[in-house]
């Protein structure tokens, strides 16, 4: 196709989605031509902000383009790379490659018939590091190799506070096909398919709703031809650690894939004393190199050369290499991904087999209520709370599976897509009450009114068209200005100017005002709930309204992090939702609901630390040099990169960050007669006990 531009489309409009569309922009060569989804309301955004075509199905984008990215769920893979690849075109496919040898041969196969390049997403081994190593084991500059161990410590947060109907949670063999596919490319691609000895779990968590075991932890023993190969995976709440470690009679090679480093510790040959102080002085140089080439490959990109961006820009580009030259990529192309999975695979073999999932109940009580965004944090313990009142509840989820298998009798899960208003209508059919707790996070104003603020309105419209006899609509109490420590906000308390607020704030805000009018236009009964910062029950402990999360064990605290927080139990939160349905007076109000128990963010890393023994390291910010950081990240994108919707938050939306006024609780305690945890030890052992952090 000589050297035209080739023309790409993504078929996904997920997370992943983001990085593959920066790296086609980043190749000389690649064009991002289209984008298709099968929720036309995740495609559209996606489509709008890359400013390409939006395609309900791939048939449709295969006229526009000549190679495609799946970036699906893995379950999806082979169906959509072996309908791309009969369509004339060539595929980049995410790991894992598929999810059975059959399909992986079935790929294969289809990529040969058509004549078509076929590679596979493991982009770690673009880093330039890891390129590096490899030419350095094939110069024999580490002699003769011994050992080999995978380091792969990356906490899974889906594992540990959902949502937990995904496709990786739903058998453990799909979790380790999501986690494996990227260390046991590394093995590969240094010394060929390994040969699997044994698989070590550890670790054992239970997930809710009858979902079974699973673990957070697995090590995989085996053989490269005469290399000891050892791959430790692990979610458990660590520090980051994604390395690589190889022992050679020469040297031993440390490859850091998280931030693209690669140093190797030699002997040397000086004297006693001074050799020691040799061998950590080289070491010493290699580390300070590294760091120095990061930083001013990071600094100046504007962050747009960080490892992770460059492992995917080196996957694309070698991509576009195999398509012009109709060559396979060595390590990316269809072959070596099969050795990848053959080898997951035999692991998979070793692994026990889990006990038969719990019958799950036929739905028995017709449903009554409706919670949309129900397998969510908040969601499921609403759910739960409803069910055991009594209430049968019919959840709205994007797929047809959800975290209530022990709760089949009382609730039913019905997958409905948000921007469907005439679905949403049908759904809530005979349902006398809807919680409405989706939330959208979105980069630019218009998205956000698109997808957040338009779904909210969507929600409302529906339910009324369907007669709902009431609304309840969950927005948040960060949409406050909590700038003034000598503010107490209650209901009554106005949001204050919105223009330069964070995005979700702004939102919010402004779902909740255009809301309140159509409820008022259409008669809909309507109750606002603002939640505080919500812990306990089987949520994550890291909530970025305590702290800004650097990584499991380091915090940067909103300010100097001792002013009292709005904490609030999850349990208590799901109370006061359900008796906003129960009591007549909660329509037409509105709801802040924070707790009785007044913590710090430096109270809450301690009451972590009692509890679990894990020590997070806290550093105090000042709130004012965030807000010029920022200023001055903003103006960059601006004027640099030409990114006119980069927002500058003001001054107070930062400080209200650190959550600095007070609240009072008094009206929701008045009218809906709640009463939140007040007892502090109570709570602690509430808010943190069923927390499945740090191997706990």
């Amino acid at each position: 196709m000589g050297e035209a531009d080739i023309r790409v489309g993504l078929i996904g409009a997920g997370y992943i989605a983001g990085w593959h569309a920066g790296a086609l922009r980043a190749t000389a060569g690649m064009r991002l031509a289209g984008v298709c989804d099968s929720s036309a309301e995740a495609g559209e955004g996606l489509a709008a902000a890359l400013g390409v075509p939006f395609f309900p199905t791939l048939a449709a984008m295969a006229a526009g383009v000549d190679a495609v990215h799946v970036l699906t769920p893995p379950a999806t893979h082979a169906a959509l790379a072996i309908e791309a690849l009969e369509a004339g075109l060539h595929v980049l496919v995410e790991k894992p490659m598929a999810v059975t040898m059959e399909e992986v041969r079935a790929l294969q196969d289809a990529a040969a018939r058509a004549g078509r390049q076929l590679a596979v997403g493991h982009n770690f081994l673009g880093l330039p590091s890891h390129r590096r190593l490899r030419r350095l084991v094939a110069a024999g500059e580490l002699g003769r190799i011994s050992s080999l161990r995978v380091d792969w410590a990356l906490p899974f947060a889906p594992l540990r506070a959902g949502p937990y109907g995904i496709w990786p949670l739903r058998t453990e063999a799909n979790l380790l096909l999501e986690l494996g596919p990227h260390p046991m490319a590394f093995v590969a691609d240094l010394f060929g398919r390994p040969v699997i000895e044994a698989l070590l779990p550890s670790h054992p968590v239970t997930l809710p709703g009858g979902a079974g075991l699973r673990h957070q932890g697995w090590r995989i023993l085996g053989r490269a031809g005469p290399v000891e190969v050892t791959v430790q995976l692990s979610t458990v709440e660590t520090v980051d650690d994604r390395s690589l470690t190889l022992r050679g009679s020469s040297g031993i090679a440390r490859m850091d894939y998280a931030r693209d480093t690669l140093v190797v510790a030699r002997e040397n040959a000086a004297e006693l004393v001074l050799n020691p102080l040799g061998r950590e002085l080289s070491l010493a140089a290699q580390h300070l190199r590294e760091g120095v080439v990061n930083a001013f490959r990071q600094g100046t990109s504007l962050n747009r050369r960080q490892p992770y961006a460059l492992s995917f820009n080196a996957t694309v580009a070698a991509f576009r290499d195999a398509i012009r030259s109709g060559r396979p990529d060595p390590a990316l192309g269809a072959a070596p991904a099969g050795e990848v999975m053959a080898a997951l695979h035999d692991a998979l073999a070793l692994l026990s087999a889990a006990p038969p999932a719990p019958a799950v109940a036929r739905l028995v009580r017709r449903p009554d209520v409706m919670v949309i965004g129900g397998t969510g944090y908040i969601g499921r313990a609403l759910t739960r709370a409803l069910a055991a009142r009594g209430h049968g509840v019919r959840v709205l989820s994007r797929g047809r599976a959800g975290p209530f298998g022990d709760l089949g009798e009382a609730v039913e899960t019905v997958p409905v897509a948000l921007d469907d208003e005439q679905a949403l209508a049908a759904a809530m059919a005979g349902i006398g009450a809807v919680f409405n707790l989706a939330r959208a996070l979105e980069k630019t104003w218009e998205a956000a009114l698109a997808r957040d603020v338009g779904t909210t309105l969507r929600i409302g419209r529906a339910a009324a068209g369907a007669g709902v006899g009431h609304l309840v609509h969950a927005g948040t109490i960060a949409s406050y200005d909590m700038s003034d420590p000598r503010a107490t906000i209650t209901e009554r308390s106005d949001f204050g100017p919105l223009g330069a607020r964070n995005l979700y704030a702004r939102s919010k805000a402004e779902g909740e005002r255009r809301l309140a009018a159509l409820a008022g236009e259409r008669g809909l009964p309507l109750t606002i709930a603002r939640p505080g910062i919500v812990v306990g029950g089987d949520g994550p402990l890291q909530h970025w309204g305590i702290a800004r999360w650097h990584g499991a064990g380091a915090v940067r605290l909103w300010g100097a992090g001792r002013n009292p927080l709005p904490f609030v139990l999850v349990d208590d939160v799901a109370d006061a939702l359900l008796r906003m349905i129960e009591v007549p007076a909660a329509r037409g109000e509105s709801f802040n609901l924070t707790g009785d128990v007044a913590l710090s963010a430096r109270d809450w890393f301690d009451l972590i630390h009692r509890r679990t023994g894990a020590r997070i390291h806290m550093r105090g910010g000042s709130l004012d040099a965030m807000w010029m950081a920022d200023a001055v990240k903003q103006a960059l994108k601006r004027h640099l990169l030409g990114r006119g919707d980069a927002l500058r938050a003001s001054r107070a939306d930062w400080h209200s960050r650190g959550h600095l006024a007070r609240f009072d609780n008094s009206h929701a305690k008045a009218v809906l007669g709640w009463r939140p945890e007040a007892d502090p030890e109570r709570f602690a052992a509430r808010a943190v006990a069923a927390a499945t952090l740090f191997g706990l």
